[in-house]
């Protein structure tokens, strides 16, 4: 026993020193895991701040305005202004949804079943309606230069509105259908959310991105080459590249607004299809928070940017702001200041481009 002591002494020794080396490791390991989640939730913090002083506002108070002045000035709406309308409907609603959205920096929110699914039907019918909308204007803008008649009878204030009632009724269905059938399969499940669901999150992807931006890029590809064949005819151009122009503004906003969150989406669906175990949609969420939190803000901020590309690219509107802040405006100090930034009148009838 004597001889064997020195041994099991070292033994111990080591044993001791091996655990207090992994006791320390997982000390170090957690700590630094836990200064690197405080370090994102204060810079998620800080970018969620930004968003609320600065794009929020702008978002809110912009699709509220191009509400109230195009329905004060119903009798000079052309079709372009309708479908315009009905895009600040569906981005009003996104930035409503965003404020409760950009400060969920924990994922508490989606501990809560209804919240969270009340949320995601939100974010669903106004990314569809939006895609949609911009989708259909894009058809829109190729039949008008294809035809070559503002007056044609394909293009009218009615087809126009039956044109946007379809529309929404298609992104309620796209949202509300694959919703029932989930939420039949997942009957019980006190902790469920719609937004978790894979197949939905293909669902968002497929036609919420990719085939309507297919579509548009074809519609775009064909009034390129129509405008080319179209410039020998000075006259018309420059009023069809104002039409166009704010258009096209719009879409690549959308593309670059919404194009993180739909890649960051693909890699997550994506390594659900690899590893059927990691079909969890908050996984990459949960390994990338940061990076997750900076696209979801970035798909918001299209909604809140869409109504100053409206306001300084569309003609017709802020001629129409400057008449409506001239009405209302009891102030002289600010009708002069609307007076000098927007020093344009009000077009007739005839002379507004629909194309």
């Amino acid at each position: 026993m004597e001889v064997q002591t020195p041994f099991l002494i070292e033994v111990y020794d080591n044993a001791t020193e091996q655990l207090n080396t992994s006791l320390a490791y997982n000390t170090t390991d957690g700590l630094s895991k836990s200064t690197d989640t405080y370090q994102y939730y204060i810079i998620g913090l800080f970018l969620s701040c930004l968003y609320t002083i600065f794009l929020f506002p702008i978002g809110f108070i912009g699709n509220i305005l191009i509400l109230v002045v195009n329905f004060n000035h119903r009798e000079k709406m052309n079709i372009p202004d309708l479908y315009f309308v009905n895009l600040a409907v569906a981005d009003l609603i996104l930035v409503a949804d965003s404020l409760i959205e950009v400060f969920n920096l924990n994922e508490k929110y989606y501990d809560i079943a209804i919240l969270c699914t009340f949320m995601s039907l939100f974010l669903q019918v106004n990314m569809y309606s939006s895609i949609f909308f911009l989708t259909w204007m894009s058809f829109d803008r190729y039949v008008a230069l294809a035809s070559s008649m503002s007056s044609s009878p394909l293009r009218t204030m009615q087809h126009a509105k039956l044109s946007c009632g379809l529309i929404w009724m298609a992104s309620i269905l796209a949202t509300l259908l694959p919703f029932t059938i989930v939420q039949t399969q997942h009957t019980g499940e006190i902790h469920f959310c719609f937004a978790n669901v894979f197949e939905i999150q293909w669902l968002e992807v497929t036609i919420g991105f990719v085939v309507p931006f297919s579509v548009i890029g074809l519609c775009y590809s064909l009034i390129v080459r129509i405008l080319m064949r179209a410039q020998k005819h000075r006259g018309l151009w420059p009023r069809r590249q104002k039409a166009l122009r704010m258009i096209v503004v719009v879409v690549l906003v959308f593309f670059i607004c919404w194009l993180p969150e739909n890649v960051f989406i693909s890699i997550q669906l994506l390594q659900g299809t690899a590893d059927p175990a990691r079909r969890n949609a908050a996984t990459l969420w949960h390994d990338y928070p940061l990076t997750g939190h900076i696209v979801n803000l970035a798909a918001f901020s299209n909604s809140c940017l869409n109504p100053i590309i409206y306001s300084f690219l569309g003609e017709t509107f802020r001629d129409k702001l400057r008449l409506f802040v001239k009405r209302k405006a009891s102030w002289p100090v600010l009708y002069r200041f609307c007076h000098h930034t927007l020093d344009l009148r009000i077009p007739d009838r005839s002379d507004v481009s629909e194309v």
